[in-house]
C-alpha cells in the first residue's frame, strides 16, 4: 500500500533549491523537450498510466514543488504521503547541495521509522568547470551512497543526459510498479492518459530569464 493509501498509485516528489532544475527536468521527461526561460512553480502534479508486466494498472503522479517553501504545513503534508523523494541540485551552485542536505533530514525527521525512499539529482551535468561546475560527481555520490545510503544520479535537463535514469532510480524505491522497465519509460510521452492535471498560481515570470540545464 502506497503511504498515501491508495494502492497500486505511486507519488514521486521532487525537492530543492528555486532554480535547480526541477521542472526543466520533468519537462525533459514527459515532453522531451527543454524550457530556457525559468518560471518560477508554486505546485504542479503531472498524472501518467501504465500497466505492469502482469497487466496491472499504475497510476504514477510526479509533484514538482517549489523551491520557495511558502506552505510549510503543506510540504510536510507531501513529505509525509509520498514513495520516493528526487531532492535535486545544481552542481554549478553548492549552496544547493546544502539544501539537500536540509530537506533530507526534514524528510527523515517526518517519516520516521517509515523509512526514506531518497535519489539524489545532480542536475546540469552537462557542465564542466571552466562552465561552472562547482561539485564534482564522485565527491558526491561519497556522500549520498556512503554516508545517507541513498542513490545518486547525474543528468541534465538541458541535453536530456539520464533524464529516463533519475525516475527509473525513483521507481526502484518502491514496490508497486517494479516490473515497469526502461523501454516502458521511454514510452513516457505515449502513455499520458490526459492532460497535466496542475494546482498552482498563475506562472509569476522572474525579471531576469537565466538557463537551466
Amino acid at each position: 500500500m502506497s503511504p498515501s493509501g491508495r494502492p497500486n498509485t505511486v507519488r514521486l516528489v521532487l525537492l530543492g533549491a528555486a532554480g535547480v532544475g526541477k521542472s526543466s527536468l520533468i519537462h525533459r521527461f514527459l515532453h522531451d523537450r527543454f524550457e530556457h526561460q525559468h518560471l518560477r512553480t508554486v505546485e504542479e502534479l503531472h498524472l501518467l498510466e501504465y500497466h505492469t508486466s502482469d497487466s496491472t494498472k499504475v497510476q504514477l503522479e510526479i509533484l514538482d514543488t517549489s523551491g520557495s517553501y511558502s506552505f510549510p504545513a503543506m510540504r510536510e503534508l507531501c513529505i509525509r504521503h509520498s514513495d520516493a523523494f528526487a531532492l535535486v541540485y545544481a552542481v554549478d551552485d553548492p549552496g544547493s547541495f546544502q539544501e539537500v542536505r536540509r530537506l533530507r533530514d526534514q524528510i527523515l525527521e517526518l517519516r520516521g521509522g517509515k523509512g526514506a525512499p531518497i535519489t539524489v539529482v545532480g542536475n546540469k551535468s552537462d557542465l564542466t568547470e571552466a562552465e561552472g561546475r562547482a561539485l564534482q560527481a564522485a565527491e558526491v555520490m561519497c556522500t549520498v551512497e556512503g554516508e545517507w545510503d541513498a542513490n545518486f544520479v547525474e543528468a541534465s535537463a538541458r541535453t536530456g543526459g539520464n533524464a529516463v535514469g533519475v525516475f527509473h532510480s525513483l521507481l526502484q524505491h518502491v514496490e508497486v510498479p517494479h516490473r515497469l522497465s526502461p523501454p516502458q519509460l521511454g514510452r513516457r510521452r505515449d502513455t499520458l492518459p490526459r492532460p497535466p492535471v496542475k494546482r498552482r498560481r498563475p506562472p509569476l515570470r522572474k525579471s531576469h530569464s537565466c538557463v537551466l540545464s
